[in-house]
């Protein structure tokens, strides 16, 4: 028999306890706790909030703010005592393990007395897979929307006397420019480092390779198109105008960038207000563009970006878990998502709701060409999870770092990626 979770078998122990419990406050109001973990983005969840207190004053809502690390230790510490906050941000790298366990409400009819397909109608496919279950149920309520970029130093470009990327850039076109900018100013060109999601994966389904196949029961490190794209982002490290691993261990290539020590880099729309706001003496220095396409994919057109989301989410048994669901209600409507849009530190999942973000850097002064990001959209491809990643995921990238130092040669490490994702998955797939 399946032994059951020392965190379900907690929640499961103290649900009664909860039923005896009060929910009231001395001023007579309901206080909910918010927690999310980006400073950058407590503005606009404070926003949402105060539109939903002001309809609903007997409401108060305080949002509590924590680092990525910390957030994840408390939030499985407070499933466990079921003193979860009310209101939670969920990531697709965790959404599967709590709502696979029973910790999260489902949401799936949350909209029913509103509309028929609510979510369908106002949420994209990729937007829907983030906030669902291992069962295709929803748990949690489609938060933001994201893509990959290409970041790039125009002064740098400028001094190399390179033409700026654009859409018809290739991988070739990327190496090129990287060694001329080398040759011409000492600066590193495009700076790839041993990760995933702003990694290589983009690299692979641009190839026409992917990572886990369309059931998500088997990974495809040994497919003609994944080891095509592995090749080449490993092998960027053997350019001289690379870092190597030992680097970007200390120095994040964001970091790296914006010190003006290398010209290009990758990075999420999520945290471009904020690089703009936190790096003043680099206003004009820089821009975005599509991320470079493959120019002879094993299939497709050689395009693609990773795109991922966020959600916000409630414990299935929580204390005041039907008032939060009413305010997790209201966060997915057009109208607080269009607010959390115009702060420029997110894009909300609700489609339609897209131009509040790009207004909000015109706003603020920054000429950045953001168009490019809407673009993408096109042609992203949902970020890599199935409920054994949180097994997968270290081992995999510990064996990436193998084939990078030479322990292992790459077709070697990649078919012990292969192995380390399948039979992870297979495991959790028979129950253990």
């Amino acid at each position: 028999m399946k032994k059951i979770p020392r965190i379900v078998s907690l929640v499961l122990a103290i649900t009664l306890l909860l039923s005896l419990s009060g929910c009231g406050a001395s001023d007579g109001k309901t206080h909910l706790k918010f927690q999310i973990w980006d400073v950058a983005q407590r503005d606009s969840m404070q926003a949402i909030c105060d539109a939903y207190t002001t309809k609903h004053p007997d409401v108060t809502i305080e949002v509590q703010v924590t680092s990525w690390n910390e957030y994840w230790t408390k939030l499985e510490a407070a499933a466990e005592s079921n003193t979860m906050p009310d209101i939670f941000w969920m990531h697709t790298n965790q959404i599967l393990y709590y709502a696979d366990f029973g910790i999260l409400a489902d949401v799936t009819e949350l909209y029913d007395d509103v509309e028929p397909n609510y979510y369908q109608n106002h949420f994209s496919e990729i937007s829907i897979g983030n906030a669902s279950g291992s069962d295709g149920r929803m748990y949690g309520v489609p938060k933001d929307k994201d893509n990959l970029v290409l970041v790039y130093n125009t002064e740098m470009f400028d001094a190399a006397g390179v033409a700026y990327p654009d859409e018809n850039w290739t991988w070739d076109d990327m190496l090129d420019a990287s060694a001329k900018i080398y040759d011409a100013t000492g600066k590193y060109g495009f700076m790839a480092y041993a990760e995933d999601h702003l990694g290589y994966w983009s690299f692979v389904y641009q190839a026409g390779g992917y990572i886990l196949n369309e059931d998500k029961t088997q990974a495809g490190f040994t497919q003609p198109g994944t080891e095509k794209a592995m090749k080449f982002y490993i092998g960027i490290q053997d350019n001289e105008w690379c870092p190597n691993q030992t680097y970007f261990a200390e120095t994040q290539p964001g970091t790296a960038f914006f010190s003006e020590m290398g010209s290009m880099y990758i990075e999420g729309n999520w945290e471009l207000m904020n690089k703009a706001t936190s790096y003043p003496n680099m206003d004009g220095k820089w821009n975005v563009a599509p991320l470079p396409k493959c120019p002879d994919p094993v299939e497709g057109d050689g395009r693609a970006t990773m795109s991922n989301g966020l959600c916000y989410a409630t414990a299935a048994r929580g204390k005041h878990r039907d008032i939060a669901l009413e305010v997790m209600k209201f966060f997915g409507t057009e109208e607080a998502q269009n607010i959390a849009s115009s702060y420029g530190a997110a894009i909300s999942a609700y489609n339609g709701t897209e131009q509040p973000y790009f207004d909000a850097f015109e706003k603020a002064g920054y000429d950045l060409n953001l168009q490019v990001i809407e673009d993408q959209f096109a042609y992203s491809v949902q970020c890599v999870n199935n409920s054994a990643r949180p097994k997968w995921k270290s081992p995999v990238g510990d064996e990436l770092i193998r084939i990078y130092s030479g322990q292992v040669d790459i077709d070697t490490g990649l078919a012990n990626m292969q192995k380390i994702v399948d039979t992870e998955t297979a495991k959790k797939l028979a129950g253990d």
